[in-house]
């Protein structure tokens, strides 16, 4: 039986930093994801501007990591995997590739903006599960 490690913080959204440090993580992720070729695939399902997806990704990250409910005060329940079917408003395929463009361009913004290495290995794993659950496409 292994023990887990007590996290240093009550809440993964302290253990990052609190609002600023979420704040700088997304803006991080969505610029590597307009400036990296490696990104280009998951660039071209978010339509011409990111405007809109930065402050919704900014807005449920608080919650999700345990701050404050932004995105739900504003539009109840997430339901991630609904609104990002292909055929819902803003919805579109997302494959392996998509996927795995999202998880790679969200670890590298979780490095370039000094995210724990504790807590970035942990969030890598709950990213994947849910990236992975998300997928509406064999592509």
């Amino acid at each position: 039986m292994q023990i887990q490690e007590k996290p240093p913080f009550d809440t993964l959204y302290e253990w990052i930093g609190g609002e600023e440090k979420v704040h700088a993580l997304v803006e991080r992720f969505y610029d590597l994801m307009e400036l990296e070729p490696a990104y280009t695939q998951l660039r071209a399902v978010h339509g011409p501007s990111l405007d809109n997806a930065r402050q919704r990704l900014f807005w449920f990250l608080c919650g999700w990591l345990g701050g404050p409910q932004h995105y739900t005060d504003r539009f109840g329940h997430p339901m991630l995997r609904a609104r990002h079917l292909p055929q819902s408003i803003g919805g579109h395929s997302i494959g392996i590739k998509e996927r795995d463009q999202w998880l790679a361009c969200m670890d590298q913004a979780m490095g370039e903006v000094g995210v724990d290495e504790k807590l970035r290995e942990r969030l890598r794993a709950s990213f994947f599960q849910t990236a992975d659950w998300m997928r509406n496409s064999a592509g």
